[in-house]
Protein backbone atom coordinates (compact mmCIF):
# COMPACT_ATOMS: atom_id res chain seq x y z
CA UNK A 1 0.00 0.00 0.00
CA UNK A 2 1.40 3.52 -0.73
CA UNK A 3 0.62 6.45 1.70
CA UNK A 4 -0.13 9.91 -0.25
CA UNK A 5 0.16 13.73 0.51
CA UNK A 6 -2.22 15.29 -1.50
CA UNK A 7 -1.08 18.97 -1.95
CA UNK A 8 -3.94 20.74 -3.27
CA UNK A 9 -7.09 18.17 -2.35
CA UNK A 10 -10.25 20.23 -2.69
CA UNK A 11 -8.83 20.75 -6.94
CA UNK A 12 -9.97 19.00 -9.56
CA UNK A 13 -6.79 17.17 -9.89
CA UNK A 14 -6.71 16.76 -5.67
CA UNK A 15 -10.82 15.45 -6.21
CA UNK A 16 -9.84 13.05 -8.91
CA UNK A 17 -7.22 11.28 -6.85
CA UNK A 18 -9.45 11.07 -3.62
CA UNK A 19 -11.57 9.15 -6.24
CA UNK A 20 -8.87 6.95 -6.88
CA UNK A 21 -7.91 6.49 -3.23
CA UNK A 22 -12.01 5.45 -3.19
CA UNK A 23 -12.00 2.95 -5.84
CA UNK A 24 -8.68 1.31 -4.86
CA UNK A 25 -8.39 1.41 -0.86
CA UNK A 26 -5.98 -1.30 -1.21
CA UNK A 27 -3.59 0.25 -3.03
CA UNK A 28 -3.68 3.96 -1.48
CA UNK A 29 -4.21 5.74 1.70
CA UNK A 30 -4.30 9.05 2.63
CA UNK A 31 -1.21 10.56 5.10
CA UNK A 32 -1.78 13.95 4.69
CA UNK A 33 -3.93 16.76 2.83
CA UNK A 34 -3.23 20.67 1.76
CA UNK A 35 -5.61 22.65 0.92
CA UNK A 36 -7.08 26.30 0.05
CA UNK A 37 -9.92 27.91 1.30
CA UNK A 38 -13.18 25.54 0.65
CA UNK A 39 -13.24 24.60 4.62
CA UNK A 40 -16.32 22.72 4.35
CA UNK A 41 -15.03 20.38 1.66
CA UNK A 42 -11.69 19.55 2.82
CA UNK A 43 -13.59 18.75 6.17
CA UNK A 44 -15.46 16.32 4.32
CA UNK A 45 -12.45 14.95 2.67
CA UNK A 46 -10.60 14.58 6.58
CA UNK A 47 -13.77 12.96 7.70
CA UNK A 48 -13.36 10.30 5.10
CA UNK A 49 -9.85 9.72 5.09
CA UNK A 50 -8.37 10.11 8.65
CA UNK A 51 -5.44 12.25 7.31
CA UNK A 52 -2.71 12.51 10.07
CA UNK A 53 -2.05 16.13 8.96
CA UNK A 54 -4.23 18.66 6.71
CA UNK A 55 -3.36 22.01 6.03
CA UNK A 56 -5.61 25.39 4.76
CA UNK A 57 -4.47 28.65 3.10
CA UNK A 58 -5.04 30.47 6.20
CA UNK A 59 -5.12 30.37 9.73
CA UNK A 60 -8.04 32.24 10.34
CA UNK A 61 -9.55 29.11 9.05
CA UNK A 62 -8.31 26.62 11.23
CA UNK A 63 -11.45 27.70 14.39
CA UNK A 64 -14.15 27.03 11.45
CA UNK A 65 -12.11 23.56 10.83
CA UNK A 66 -11.90 22.61 14.21
CA UNK A 67 -15.15 23.07 14.81
CA UNK A 68 -16.45 21.11 11.60
CA UNK A 69 -13.98 18.07 12.61
CA UNK A 70 -15.29 17.71 16.19
CA UNK A 71 -12.91 15.69 18.16
CA UNK A 72 -11.46 14.34 15.28
CA UNK A 73 -7.96 13.74 15.85
CA UNK A 74 -5.90 14.79 12.17
CA UNK A 75 -3.35 17.76 13.05
CA UNK A 76 -4.44 21.14 11.40
CA UNK A 77 -1.67 23.66 10.32
CA UNK A 78 -1.87 26.43 8.04
CA UNK A 79 -0.03 28.62 5.16
CA UNK A 80 2.84 27.82 3.15
CA UNK A 81 4.63 26.33 6.49
CA UNK A 82 1.86 23.80 6.85
CA UNK A 83 1.85 22.42 3.25
CA UNK A 84 5.66 22.12 3.45
CA UNK A 85 4.47 19.97 6.99
CA UNK A 86 2.15 17.63 5.02
CA UNK A 87 4.70 17.35 1.64
CA UNK A 88 7.50 16.47 4.20
CA UNK A 89 5.52 14.44 6.86
CA UNK A 90 7.57 10.84 7.92
CA UNK A 91 5.34 7.90 6.03
CA UNK A 92 4.35 9.38 2.85
CA UNK A 93 5.46 8.16 0.07
CA UNK A 94 4.74 9.98 -2.82
CA UNK A 95 3.06 13.57 -2.74
CA UNK A 96 0.61 14.59 -5.27
CA UNK A 97 1.74 18.15 -6.30
CA UNK A 98 -1.61 19.75 -7.52
CA UNK A 99 -1.62 23.23 -6.17
CA UNK A 100 -2.97 25.69 -8.68
CA UNK A 101 -0.18 28.30 -9.82
CA UNK A 102 3.37 29.83 -7.77
CA UNK A 103 1.66 28.75 -4.49
CA UNK A 104 2.63 25.26 -5.36
CA UNK A 105 6.44 25.62 -6.24
CA UNK A 106 7.57 25.90 -2.48
CA UNK A 107 5.76 22.67 -0.88
CA UNK A 108 6.55 20.75 -4.38
CA UNK A 109 10.68 21.79 -3.98
CA UNK A 110 10.57 20.76 -0.04
CA UNK A 111 8.53 16.93 -1.58
CA UNK A 112 11.71 16.76 -3.75
CA UNK A 113 14.32 18.03 -1.15
CA UNK A 114 12.66 15.20 1.40
CA UNK A 115 13.37 12.69 -1.15
CA UNK A 116 9.41 12.18 -1.73
CA UNK A 117 8.64 10.81 -4.99
CA UNK A 118 6.28 13.40 -6.93
CA UNK A 119 3.25 12.74 -8.66
CA UNK A 120 3.61 16.53 -10.71
CA UNK A 121 0.07 17.97 -11.56
CA UNK A 122 1.54 21.78 -10.64
CA UNK A 123 3.11 22.91 -13.45
CA UNK A 124 4.59 26.01 -12.31
CA UNK A 125 7.33 24.64 -10.62
CA UNK A 126 8.70 23.78 -13.40
CA UNK A 127 7.95 26.87 -15.26
CA UNK A 128 9.19 29.42 -12.60
CA UNK A 129 12.38 27.40 -11.31
CA UNK A 130 12.77 24.32 -13.60
CA UNK A 131 16.50 24.45 -13.25
CA UNK A 132 16.78 24.41 -9.77
CA UNK A 133 13.84 22.21 -8.99
CA UNK A 134 15.54 19.27 -11.84
CA UNK A 135 18.42 20.26 -10.20
CA UNK A 136 17.15 19.27 -6.64
CA UNK A 137 15.76 15.94 -8.17
CA UNK A 138 18.94 14.96 -9.56
CA UNK A 139 20.59 15.48 -6.28
CA UNK A 140 17.75 13.72 -4.26
CA UNK A 141 17.46 10.58 -6.74
CA UNK A 142 13.75 11.78 -6.88
CA UNK A 143 11.72 10.78 -10.00
CA UNK A 144 8.98 13.07 -10.69
CA UNK A 145 6.40 11.42 -12.32
CA UNK A 146 3.74 13.73 -14.30
CA UNK A 147 0.41 14.12 -14.31
CA UNK A 148 -0.85 16.09 -16.73
CA UNK A 149 -2.70 14.19 -19.52
CA UNK A 150 -0.04 16.14 -22.16
CA UNK A 151 2.93 15.13 -20.23
CA UNK A 152 2.35 11.91 -18.78
CA UNK A 153 1.36 10.78 -22.68
CA UNK A 154 4.91 12.12 -23.46
CA UNK A 155 6.17 10.00 -20.82
CA UNK A 156 4.24 7.20 -21.71
CA UNK A 157 5.98 7.24 -25.05
CA UNK A 158 9.04 7.51 -23.90
CA UNK A 159 8.85 4.30 -22.42
CA UNK A 160 11.67 1.67 -23.66
CA UNK A 161 13.57 4.54 -25.85
CA UNK A 162 16.34 6.24 -26.13
CA UNK A 163 16.51 9.94 -25.18
CA UNK A 164 19.05 11.13 -27.66
CA UNK A 165 16.86 9.40 -30.46
CA UNK A 166 13.59 12.05 -29.85
CA UNK A 167 13.39 13.98 -32.97
CA UNK A 168 10.12 16.26 -31.49
CA UNK A 169 7.58 16.23 -28.53
CA UNK A 170 4.52 17.15 -30.05
CA UNK A 171 1.72 18.60 -27.42
CA UNK A 172 -1.49 18.68 -27.96
CA UNK A 173 -4.21 21.17 -27.34
CA UNK A 174 -7.94 21.55 -27.61
CA UNK A 175 -7.81 25.19 -28.86
CA UNK A 176 -10.29 25.82 -26.03
CA UNK A 177 -13.77 27.65 -26.46
CA UNK A 178 -12.73 29.94 -29.04
CA UNK A 179 -11.32 27.99 -31.85
CA UNK A 180 -13.56 28.65 -34.32
CA UNK A 181 -14.69 31.98 -33.33
CA UNK A 182 -14.42 35.53 -35.60
CA UNK A 183 -11.30 36.99 -34.23
CA UNK A 184 -12.88 40.78 -34.09
CA UNK A 185 -15.21 38.60 -31.20
CA UNK A 186 -12.71 37.16 -29.08
CA UNK A 187 -12.52 41.45 -27.44
CA UNK A 188 -15.96 40.63 -26.47
CA UNK A 189 -15.44 37.35 -24.92
CA UNK A 190 -17.07 36.97 -21.44
CA UNK A 191 -16.45 35.18 -18.02
CA UNK A 192 -18.87 32.56 -19.01
CA UNK A 193 -18.20 31.80 -22.36
CA UNK A 194 -14.50 31.71 -21.54
CA UNK A 195 -15.05 28.92 -18.84
CA UNK A 196 -17.24 26.94 -21.34
CA UNK A 197 -14.16 24.27 -21.83
CA UNK A 198 -15.69 21.74 -24.82
CA UNK A 199 -13.65 18.64 -23.63
CA UNK A 200 -11.67 18.96 -20.15
CA UNK A 201 -13.61 19.75 -16.65
CA UNK A 202 -11.20 22.14 -14.99
CA UNK A 203 -10.82 24.85 -11.96
CA UNK A 204 -11.68 28.32 -13.10
CA UNK A 205 -7.69 29.86 -13.65
CA UNK A 206 -6.78 26.56 -15.62
CA UNK A 207 -9.90 26.75 -17.94
CA UNK A 208 -9.06 30.28 -19.09
CA UNK A 209 -5.48 29.37 -19.43
CA UNK A 210 -6.80 27.28 -21.92
CA UNK A 211 -9.07 29.37 -23.69
CA UNK A 212 -5.95 31.96 -24.18
CA UNK A 213 -3.43 28.41 -24.54
CA UNK A 214 -1.85 30.01 -22.02
CA UNK A 215 -1.98 26.70 -20.29
CA UNK A 216 -0.35 25.07 -23.35
CA UNK A 217 2.76 27.43 -22.98
CA UNK A 218 3.44 26.76 -19.31
CA UNK A 219 2.92 22.69 -20.24
CA UNK A 220 6.06 23.77 -23.27
CA UNK A 221 8.26 25.32 -20.95
CA UNK A 222 7.56 22.28 -18.39
CA UNK A 223 8.17 19.93 -21.06
CA UNK A 224 11.53 21.61 -21.65
CA UNK A 225 12.62 20.57 -18.16
CA UNK A 226 10.73 17.25 -17.76
CA UNK A 227 12.19 15.92 -20.83
CA UNK A 228 15.62 17.52 -21.04
CA UNK A 229 14.79 18.42 -24.42
CA UNK A 230 15.26 21.70 -26.33
CA UNK A 231 13.01 24.70 -26.95
CA UNK A 232 13.52 23.97 -30.78
CA UNK A 233 12.03 20.50 -29.94
CA UNK A 234 8.27 21.00 -28.31
CA UNK A 235 5.87 21.75 -30.39
CA UNK A 236 2.13 22.40 -30.36
CA UNK A 237 -0.87 21.55 -32.89
CA UNK A 238 -4.42 22.00 -32.17
CA UNK A 239 -6.32 18.60 -31.65
CA UNK A 240 -9.91 19.39 -30.84
CA UNK A 241 -11.37 16.31 -30.01
CA UNK A 242 -8.65 15.52 -26.82
CA UNK A 243 -8.47 11.99 -27.63
CA UNK A 244 -4.49 12.06 -28.51
CA UNK A 245 -2.60 13.41 -25.32
CA UNK A 246 0.87 14.17 -27.08
CA UNK A 247 3.34 12.30 -28.85
CA UNK A 248 6.87 11.99 -29.45
CA UNK A 249 8.27 11.75 -33.02
CA UNK A 250 11.99 10.22 -33.09
CA UNK A 251 14.46 10.91 -35.76
CA UNK A 252 13.58 7.81 -37.87
CA UNK A 253 10.38 10.05 -38.67
CA UNK A 254 8.13 7.31 -36.19
CA UNK A 255 5.17 9.21 -34.36
CA UNK A 256 4.06 7.23 -30.74
CA UNK A 257 1.14 8.95 -29.45
CA UNK A 258 -0.66 7.85 -26.68
CA UNK A 259 -4.64 8.24 -26.70
CA UNK A 260 -7.68 7.84 -24.31
CA UNK A 261 -10.55 9.85 -23.21
CA UNK A 262 -10.37 12.77 -21.38
CA UNK A 263 -10.71 11.91 -17.97
CA UNK A 264 -7.35 12.94 -15.55
CA UNK A 265 -8.38 9.91 -13.53
CA UNK A 266 -5.68 7.72 -16.30
CA UNK A 267 -2.53 9.83 -15.88
CA UNK A 268 -3.19 10.29 -12.18
CA UNK A 269 -3.54 6.50 -12.01
CA UNK A 270 -0.32 5.58 -13.95
CA UNK A 271 2.07 8.38 -11.78
CA UNK A 272 0.37 6.67 -8.33
CA UNK A 273 0.70 3.16 -9.51
CA UNK A 274 4.10 3.60 -11.82
CA UNK A 275 5.63 1.04 -13.16
CA UNK A 276 2.75 -1.26 -13.29
CA UNK A 277 -0.77 -0.12 -14.63
CA UNK A 278 -3.86 -0.41 -12.82
CA UNK A 279 -6.47 -2.67 -13.64
CA UNK A 280 -9.92 -0.01 -13.79
CA UNK A 281 -13.61 -0.08 -14.39
CA UNK A 282 -14.11 2.96 -15.99
CA UNK A 283 -15.39 3.32 -19.79
CA UNK A 284 -12.31 2.82 -22.10
CA UNK A 285 -12.05 4.52 -25.52
CA UNK A 286 -13.16 2.70 -28.38
CA UNK A 287 -11.67 3.11 -31.68
CA UNK A 288 -14.54 2.56 -33.86
CA UNK A 289 -16.46 5.97 -32.55
CA UNK A 290 -14.09 8.11 -32.71
CA UNK A 291 -14.86 9.08 -36.19
CA UNK A 292 -12.54 12.12 -37.46
CA UNK A 293 -9.22 12.94 -35.46
CA UNK A 294 -8.29 16.85 -36.18
CA UNK A 295 -5.00 18.33 -36.42
CA UNK A 296 -4.75 22.32 -36.70
CA UNK A 297 -1.72 24.80 -36.72
CA UNK A 298 -1.69 27.28 -34.30
CA UNK A 299 -2.50 30.39 -35.12
CA UNK A 300 -0.38 33.37 -32.99
CA UNK A 301 -3.18 36.07 -33.78
CA UNK A 302 -5.75 33.93 -31.96
CA UNK A 303 -3.49 32.50 -29.09
CA UNK A 304 -0.41 34.87 -28.75
CA UNK A 305 -0.13 33.70 -25.31
CA UNK A 306 1.53 30.61 -26.42
CA UNK A 307 4.07 32.80 -28.51
CA UNK A 308 4.71 34.89 -24.98
CA UNK A 309 5.59 31.49 -23.22
CA UNK A 310 8.24 30.61 -26.19
CA UNK A 311 9.84 34.07 -25.86
CA UNK A 312 10.42 33.27 -21.87
CA UNK A 313 11.68 30.02 -22.29
CA UNK A 314 14.40 31.95 -24.98
CA UNK A 315 15.20 34.51 -22.64
CA UNK A 316 15.42 32.23 -20.00
CA UNK A 317 16.68 32.88 -16.47
CA UNK A 318 13.79 34.61 -14.35
CA UNK A 319 11.84 35.96 -17.61
CA UNK A 320 9.25 32.73 -17.27
CA UNK A 321 8.94 33.22 -13.76
CA UNK A 322 7.64 37.03 -14.67
CA UNK A 323 5.45 35.47 -17.17
CA UNK A 324 4.01 33.08 -15.20
CA UNK A 325 3.09 35.84 -12.54
CA UNK A 326 1.78 38.12 -14.63
CA UNK A 327 -0.45 35.69 -16.10
CA UNK A 328 -1.98 34.71 -12.80
CA UNK A 329 -2.37 38.38 -12.01
CA UNK A 330 -4.55 38.73 -15.30
CA UNK A 331 -6.66 35.96 -15.16
CA UNK A 332 -7.72 36.75 -11.56
CA UNK A 333 -8.16 39.94 -13.33
CA UNK A 334 -10.45 39.17 -15.92
CA UNK A 335 -12.51 36.67 -13.63
CA UNK A 336 -13.17 39.72 -11.58
CA UNK A 337 -14.13 41.27 -14.93
CA UNK A 338 -11.59 44.32 -14.70
CA UNK A 339 -9.67 43.32 -17.95
CA UNK A 340 -11.26 42.25 -20.97
CA UNK A 341 -10.10 38.41 -22.41
CA UNK A 342 -7.49 40.05 -24.89
CA UNK A 343 -6.20 42.27 -22.37
CA UNK A 344 -4.46 38.88 -20.36
CA UNK A 345 -1.89 38.69 -23.18
CA UNK A 346 -1.11 42.79 -23.03
CA UNK A 347 -0.45 42.50 -19.52
CA UNK A 348 1.70 39.67 -19.63
CA UNK A 349 3.47 41.56 -22.34
CA UNK A 350 4.40 44.43 -20.67
CA UNK A 351 5.45 42.67 -17.91
CA UNK A 352 7.57 40.86 -19.81
CA UNK A 353 9.14 43.63 -21.41
CA UNK A 354 9.71 45.56 -18.26
CA UNK A 355 11.22 43.00 -16.39
CA UNK A 356 15.48 42.29 -16.64
CA UNK A 357 15.87 38.58 -16.50
CA UNK A 358 18.54 37.17 -14.08
CA UNK A 359 19.88 33.69 -13.90
CA UNK A 360 18.77 32.54 -10.22
CA UNK A 361 20.77 30.33 -7.89
CA UNK A 362 18.45 30.07 -5.32
CA UNK A 363 14.45 29.85 -5.13
CA UNK A 364 14.03 32.92 -3.06
CA UNK A 365 15.44 35.00 -6.11
CA UNK A 366 12.49 33.09 -7.87
CA UNK A 367 10.51 34.08 -5.55
CA UNK A 368 11.23 37.71 -5.61
CA UNK A 369 10.84 38.26 -9.19
CA UNK A 370 7.48 36.73 -8.35
CA UNK A 371 6.73 39.14 -5.89
CA UNK A 372 7.81 41.75 -8.69
CA UNK A 373 5.81 41.04 -11.41
CA UNK A 374 2.22 40.30 -9.69
CA UNK A 375 3.02 44.05 -8.25
CA UNK A 376 3.72 45.06 -11.76
CA UNK A 377 1.08 43.15 -13.47
CA UNK A 378 -1.31 44.82 -11.32
CA UNK A 379 -0.32 48.12 -11.62
CA UNK A 380 -0.66 48.04 -15.08
CA UNK A 381 -4.24 46.53 -14.90
CA UNK A 382 -4.55 49.89 -12.31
Amino acid sequence: MKSLAILGSTGSVGESTLKLVRQFPAEFQVEGLAAGGNIKKVAAQVREFSPRQVSVRDQDSVPLLRQLLGKCRTEILWGESGAVSVARANGVDIVVAAIVGGAGLVPTLEAVRAGKKVALANKEALVMAGEIFVREAKKKGVRLLPVDSEHSAIFQCLQGNSREEVDRIVLTASGGPFLRAPLKSLGRVTVEQALKHPTWKMGPKITVDSATMMNKGLEVLEARWLFDVKPRQVEVVIHPQSVVHSMVRYQDGSIIAQLGLPDMRIPIAYALSYPHRLKTSWRPLELTRLGELTFLPVDDRRYPALRLAYEALAEGGTMPAALNAANEVAVAAFLDRRISFRAIHRVIRKTMEAHPPKRPKQVEQILEVDRWAREKAWKLIA
